[in-house]
Parts: C-alpha cells; sequence; structure tokens
C-alpha cells in the first residue's frame, strides 16, 4: 500500500515538534526530516523517534547534502557524509536522500572532471552507509545540479553500483518543468511525464510530490493523476512525500493548503 508522509525540518517560525503533530492531526503514515539545522544527539534524535512511535508515524527519509563540486572541498562533504549517514541509522530512516547540486559546467571537459569524483565519492559513501544498514537515495533537482535530466539521472545510478543506492524521484525538480525555477513557469518543449517521470520511476524507492497551487482542491501544476498511473505501471508500492512550496500562489492558509493536499493525494493514490 502506497504511504504518504510530510517533509519536517527546523525553521524560525515551525519546529519539528510541530510537524510531526500536524502530521498526526492530518492522519499521514510518516514524517520525513531534513538533518541540516537538525539536533544530532542521541537524547534528541530517541526523543523524536519516540514522539513519532507515539503518534503512530514512519520514519521516511533523512535529508542529506551534496557530493559534487570542488576537489578542495571533497574531503568535507565526505565527512559530512558519513556524519548524515550515522544520523540516518540512529533515526531509523528508511533512507537517506543525497543530491548531485551543483552548477552544470559549459564544457563536457569540466563536467567530466566533476563527474568522475563525484561517482567515486557516491561509491564510497554507500560502501560506508552499507555497513550501518543504511540505504542511500539520489534525488533529482532542476538546473543548478548533475541530476537534473533523466539521462544524468540514470547514468549516476548506472555508474555509482551499489545495491544499496537507488533514487528518490521529486515530481517537480526536473530541467525546464513547471516546478523548476522560476516555478510556474516551463519550457514548452519539455514532457515532465515522459521526458522524465517515466525514465526514472522504476528505479524510484522514494517519491517526492510536490504541492504548488491546491487552493482549488487539485494540484494545478503536477497531474498527480498521471504520476500515479505512472507509479503503479512500475508497481512503486513504498511512500510519497508531501512537499508544499510556493504557498503566495493560494488563496488559502498554509494550513488549508496542507488539508487540500493530503485530500486529493489520497484520493488520486486510492482512485490509482
Amino acid at each position: 500500500m502506497i504511504k504518504l508522509s510530510t517533509m519536517a525540518r527546523e525553521t524560525p517560525t515551525t519546529t519539528i515538534d510541530q510537524v510531526v503533530d500536524q502530521a498526526r492531526q492530518l492522519q499521514l503514515d510518516g514524517v520525513d526530516f531534513h538533518l541540516s539545522g537538525m539536533d544530532r544527539s542521541v537524547e534528541y534524535i530517541n526523543r523524536i523517534k519516540s514522539l513519532c512511535l507515539k503518534r503512530g508515524l514512519n520514519i521516511g527519509y533523512a535529508g542529506a547534502g551534496s557530493f559534487v563540486g570542488p576537489s578542495e572541498d571533497r574531503a568535507k562533504r565526505m565527512e559530512q557524509g558519513r556524519a548524515d549517514v550515522d544520523a540516518a541509522a540512529l533515526l531509523g530512516a528508511q533512507v537517506l536522500r543525497v543530491f548531485a547540486r551543483h552548477k552544470w559546467p559549459s564544457t563536457v571537459e569540466e563536467q567530466e572532471a566533476l563527474w568522475r569524483p563525484m561517482i567515486e565519492d557516491f561509491q564510497a559513501l554507500a560502501d560506508y552507509a552499507a555497513q550501518r544498514g543504511v540505504m542511500i537515495a539520489l534525488q533529482n533537482h532542476d538546473n543548478g545540479s548533475f541530476a537534473m535530466t533523466a539521462d544524468q539521472v540514470l547514468r549516476i545510478l548506472r555508474e555509482t553500483e551499489r545495491d544499496n543506492f537507488s533514487f528518490l524521484l521529486d515530481t517537480g525538480q526536473w530541467l525546464g518543468a513547471i516546478g523548476s525555477h522560476p516555478r510556474g513557469e516551463f519550457n514548452p518543449n519539455v514532457d515532465l511525464y515522459k521526458d522524465y517521470l517515466e525514465p526514472t520511476a522504476p528505479f524510484a524507492t522514494y517519491v517526492r510530490a510536490k504541492i504548488y497551487k491546491i487552493d482549488s482542491g487539485v494540484e494545478e501544476f503536477i497531474d498527480y493523476k498521471r504520476v500515479l498511473e505512472i507509479l503503479r505501471g512500475v508497481d512503486f508500492n513504498g511512500t510519497i512525500g508531501l512537499v508544499f512550496e510556493l504557498g503566495e500562489f493560494n488563496s488559502c492558509s498554509h494550513e488549508e493548503c496542507m488539508r487540500l493536499a493530503v485530500a486529493h493525494l489520497r484520493e488520486v493514490i486510492a482512485a490509482s
């Protein structure tokens, strides 16, 4: 049965505890945690795990950082990556989300000079994670990434070649898609579903469902009925993590948008 979660992160206006309580009120199945800005102490993580257990919520993905960039920062990226693996293991997250987020160079020589070390670091991180029982999933991103198209995502998966390294499919963050930058605009030559979702869905172990404009009760930027048809077509049976963005596009409050988004996704999941 496909499950539904929501994203929790510490912000100036919202605490992780508040998101966990909201997830319970919305009758969601789980919560996804961003590790950035989160207390990594054993005491705090145990308290969060206990809170989720008492609320009947699974812990989904743990969000980590990027593993491509200047060579002088490589050791620092890997040190942080290993710390993120350890935190995900302690948290008991289903998967550790990682990025390949870095400006795409203009020349093939520059691209390949960054590509090979990125693959080597993904391999090393996956090997480290495997010893701690942690699954890793690459998330696609838009035009500030080495994973902004289906071809790039599939190449990373193929070349990393680790059983515990998979794919976290973000429905909105693709090059030229409506959920990319600037959000709400898109390249008319890009077909989100055929160009991006269909080729990568077979490799997805987790999905991030972006919600942009929902005040009508139906997400207007992304056709989730079609998304679910694609996911069902590859026998996806994991978790879909709700991520609400662009509140200014909606006439209702954030709380009401969340309620509408949950109802909408529940409906299309059931109908699929």
